[in-house]
């Protein structure tokens, strides 16, 4: 079994925290893992994106073909369009519904929306809201992450939250406790 993921997002949005996560709890699941990224000017708002591959069988390289991807997780809904050509037919898009405008040309946010709901395999929500209004204003890709747990499949959602227990502990209890509910608001978005 393999999973193909690209995470794509604009710098400090936490692409590479959600990367972490789900690189933690591959190796702790025994899983083959290659990783890939690129930062772009992340510092400035730029591009961040992630090559993710796992797998039960050994990988070969770690970037991911055109048509290839069996997920694209992103935190900007314009970074999800972008990476389109790297998504499988039968693919599943994961992306927030809030655009991050940090360019003076952004797309209009309707013209955005209309795209990506042409595609039937696609779970997308206000995940900044959803953060705000439940008290974790920090953790919306961790929100992000629970939205794209089902779709995985290669982990488990316990898998992921060990993960995320993993990576925080050394923040503290109140921080952990804070991306867990995240994880779980996001697991359950229907």
């Amino acid at each position: 079994m393999k999973k193909d993921i690209i995470l794509a997002g604009v710098g400090g949005q936490g692409i590479l925290t959600i990367a972490t996560i789900i690189g933690e709890a591959a190796t702790q699941a025994g899983l083959n893992l290659k990783q890939a990224e690129v930062h772009g000017m992340s510092q400035r708002g730029g591009d961040v994106q992630s090559n993710l591959r796992l797998s039960t069988d050994t990988i070969h390289s770690d970037l991911i073909r055109q048509g290839g991807a069996d997920i694209i997780i992103s935190m900007e809904p314009m970074e999800a369009l972008r990476y389109l050509p790297y998504l499988r037919k039968e693919g599943w898009i994961v992306t927030s519904a809030a655009p991050f405008k940090n360019i003076p040309n952004y797309p209009d946010e309707n013209a955005l929306k209309e795209e990506l709901a042409k595609f039937s395999n696609l779970a997308m929500q206000d995940i900044d809201n959803m953060a705000k209004e439940n008290g974790v204003p920090k953790s919306a890709n961790v929100i992000l992450l629970g939205m794209a747990a089902r779709y995985i499949e290669i982990l488990t959602p316990e898998q992921l939250r060990e993960s995320i227990k993993s990576i925080f502990a050394a923040k503290g209890e109140k921080i952990v406790e804070a991306n867990l509910k995240a994880f779980d608001l996001g697991l359950n978005v229907k």
